[in-house]
């Protein structure tokens, strides 16, 4: 499961059909060797339907471990700071894919529009992986960890 999640192919797919992710030039996955931390690995475009501009990720890895997660905290277009920590769980039987996440807006962007945004897309994204990985979809996992900071 981790080759697939840190992979631009498998990340481009959780976003498909809906956005296309640039991802800079000569990274083909999230390793520390390709996403050097703490420093910005480089501004990538958010596209609506794959060719609308509708938000930028100056992507910033703080942490990464290998099979286990990642903890990326970047500036975006719409956000002064996006936080997005992934977690891989093995069980027995499976492996529990968690994500965090927390945003401040900038000034003018609502943030409860934000947030009802950015839960329908993780929704979307999960019911991607696990068409691919087959398993359940655990709700709490993705919809209760989404949520604005006191910015």
């Amino acid at each position: 499961m981790w080759r697939r999640v840190t992979s631009v192919t498998g990340f481009r797919d959780e976003f498909a059909p809906w956005f296309r992710v640039g991802i800079p030039r000569g990274v083909e996955s999230l390793t520390t060797a390709t996403a050097p931390l703490g420093r910005p690995l480089g501004r990538v475009w958010v596209l609506l339907l794959g060719f609308i501009p509708v938000d930028y990720d100056d992507i910033t890895l703080v942490s990464l471990d290998p099979g286990l997660g990642f903890h990326e905290c970047s500036p975006m277009l719409t956000q002064r700071e996006w936080v997005h920590k992934r977690r891989l769980e093995p069980t027995d039987s499976a492996t529990v894919l968690t994500d965090d996440i927390s945003f401040v807006p900038r000034r003018g962007v609502p943030g409860s529009l934000y947030r009802a945004v950015t839960v329908r897309i993780f929704r979307h994204r999960h019911r991607r992986l696990q068409r691919w990985f087959g398993g359940e979809l655990l709700g709490a996992a993705y919809t209760q960890t989404i949520g604005e900071q006191p910015g």
